[in-house]
């Protein structure tokens, strides 16, 4: 509501051309309302009300900004504009930036940055892009053992400014090598005279330069760190990892890990910004290899269909066995997928998973069917022996369900694949197949008549 209001207000000064209000009303918002608004004006006027932005407020609204967005600032900024912006980035922002611009673009961004800048940049860039080294960002704090805290103090002043944070400081060796942390309140706390190695923390977590991203804020989160250290092969610290790029990577794993669990090829771009030739692409694949795995129940159906003809009454309960046994298996393969992405289990607890999950099964399939007999007997009027086969079909299906839910994506992380592609779409097709597999020859067993 409040954002709705402001944009009426930017609207109005707009209209009136006031815009020494137009810069006071943008001044007292946040870099990321800002972006918002930006996002919704008029396009002629974006770059009008970009220029009228404080430089160190202009640069974190460009961070927040999506990239179509930034695209076309960039396209006119001035040469002197543009050097402006660069200056007040973070490296790993202005990598992220040159990620999503084209060629021409990326060399014009590169061309205003300082030396010691590009370098960083393609140290970064370098990394695999799904590594700890791709997210890090070179700017911290770097201490030596033999510092007093006064000497810490005083390079901190010196250089905390152009550094992405300054609570933890990291104590190397002469060659780099990561020995330490420190915080600013152990700092603050301690007598200006004591050494930073008689304070700082020897026993440092860290994770390597290819370390995964998402296991990286896995860590994050764990530890509750507001920062971790990236180091290479020999220790040398090489960057640091925050907390916000964090809940980034576990914002577009969570989002990539839900369109994989809905058969859909995973994409980076936001809903309204993906086009409809390019969701058609995502989904179609997907779309066709499931109605193709589906055409078995069919098969199924035409084999048992002299059966049926004997039984008509038996196909009205086919679509609740199949969607009944298709929700069990989606319940358990989403918790074992969830389970897998946070590291709270491994392939090494599937029996006890299996176990877990077979008594789960046995209280839901127990519990369903004596609702749905209860059901059957009193509403539909089924005979005794037509409700008994619904419900063993259901005890059985749901068993089968929550097994071939938790085992699927458990043998997916085994084999190297992604474990969110078992999903439900997968798990549905094959608990349909077999829910009337168990369906039929239950009912060829209780029902004489029915037999082939």
């Amino acid at each position: 509501m409040l954002e709705k209001k402001i944009h009426t207000q930017l609207s109005e000064l707009l209209t009136e051309k006031d815009y020494r209000s137009v810069k006071t009303l943008l001044t007292a918002c946040t870099p990321q309302d800002i972006a918002l608004l930006l996002d919704d004006v008029a396009a002629d006027d974006v770059l009008l009300l970009f220029r009228l932005l404080p430089k160190e407020l202009a640069a974190e609204t460009f961070v927040e900004m999506d990239s179509d967005l930034q695209e076309r600032l960039l396209q006119n900024f001035t040469d002197t504009e543009l050097r402006g912006v660069i200056a007040e980035l973070f490296v790993d922002d202005m990598v992220n930036i040159i990620e999503e611009m084209p060629a021409n673009v990326v060399k014009r961004i590169l061309a205003s940055a300082d030396a010691e800048t590009r370098a960083a940049v393609n140290e970064i860039l370098h990394y695999p892009p799904d590594s700890a080294g791709s997210i890090m960002t070179t700017e911290y704090v770097r201490l030596s053992e033999e510092m007093t805290v006064e000497d810490a103090f005083a390079r901190i002043r010196r250089e905390g400014v152009d550094k992405e944070t300054i609570y933890t400081c990291y104590v190397t060796a002469a060659d780099r090598r990561l020995i330490g942390l420190v915080t600013v309140k152990t700092l603050l706390l301690s007598d200006k005279a004591t050494t930073v190695g008689e304070i700082m923390e020897r026993n440092v977590i860290s994770v390597r330069t290819d370390t995964d991203r998402e296991l990286v804020a896995q860590e994050l989160s764990k530890y509750d760190f507001l920062a971790m250290p990236v180091t290479d092969g020999e220790n040398r610290l090489v960057g640091i990892v925050t907390f916000d790029d964090a809940i980034d990577v576990m914002q577009e794993e969570a989002t990539e890990d839900i369109e994989k669990m809905a058969a859909i090829t995973p994409t980076d771009k936001p809903y309204l910004k993906t086009g409809v030739v390019e969701s058609f692409i995502k989904r179609i694949p997907w779309l066709c290899l499931l109605m193709i795995s589906a055409t078995f129940t069919g098969a199924i159906i035409t084999y048992f269909e002299d059966a049926l003809a004997k039984a008509v009454i038996l196909t009205a309960f086919i679509p609740m066995l199949m969607d009944t046994g298709g929700n069990a298996g989606s319940q358990s393969s989403v918790t074992i997928i969830r389970g897998l992405s946070l590291g709270e289990i491994s392939m090494r607890d599937i029996l006890r998973i299996l176990w877990k999950e077979m008594r789960v099964a046995l209280l839901c399939g127990v519990a369903l069917g004596i609702v749905g007999f209860g059901k059957l007997m009193l509403l539909d009027q089924v005979g005794l022996r037509v409700a008994l086969v619904v419900c063993f079909t259901l005890v059985v299906t749901v068993l089968t369900a929550n097994l071939v839910g938790a085992t699927l994506p458990m043998l997916a992380k085994r084999l190297g694949f992604d474990p969110a592609v078992m999903a439900s779409p997968f798990i549905t097709t094959i608990v349909d197949a077999l829910s009337l597999l168990f369906f039929f020859n239950i009912a060829s067993m209780l029902i004489p008549e029915l037999r082939m």
